[in-house]
């Protein structure tokens, strides 16, 4: 972890659209979760019904579960089709000042033998920053995910199937 951003990478046998196509859709992120814990769309959430990409801006809610069921509330802040996207998570209001601000963010770049995928977790601007980092504990667990959700991604592009 270089400061309060955490990244893995990925070379995945493919070209970016196909990549980008899975990760600009919400509908999709559960499927490739390394962790577990995404149970899919919100109830209620409207963005990226059938299939829409999400854009600059987007919100989407996500059903979560880590011992308890919760439900995340996502902003995309940075988007670039077939190289960037990233969202922000955590509520608007009283409730975000402590509990948002964290970014994944997903950065292709093509690559002989395919693209390199670059997964970050951003928690520079997290209300809860000094606490996720502490020990060590929160980067190791969220580093093995993400290495996870990175396989599962290239399994979903490529249909092969990962031991990692």
């Amino acid at each position: 972890m270089q400061g309060y951003v955490l990244t893995v990478e990925r070379l995945i046998a493919a070209p970016p659209a196909p990549i980008f196509e899975i990760l600009s859709n919400a509908d999709l992120h559960a499927r490739i979760d390394g962790s577990g814990s995404l149970q899919g769309l919100a109830d209620g959430a409207e963005a990226n019904r059938q299939g829409k990409r999400l854009t600059l801006g987007s919100t989407f809610g996500m059903g979560m579960k880590m011992g308890v069921r919760y439900t995340t509330f996502n902003r995309v802040v940075e988007f670039e089709p077939d190289r960037r996207i990233a969202w922000q998570t955590g509520p608007e209001g009283t409730v975000g000042r402590f509990l948002a601000g964290r970014i994944w963010r997903y950065e292709l770049e093509p690559s002989d033998g395919g693209t390199l995928v670059r997964e970050s977790w951003d928690i520079t601007h997290d209300h809860q920053r000094l606490l996720l980092k502490v020990g060590g504990i929160m980067p190791g667990k969220t580093r093995r995910n993400m290495q996870q959700t990175l396989a599962r991604l290239d399994a979903a592009v490529t249909g092969s199937v990962t031991a990692d």
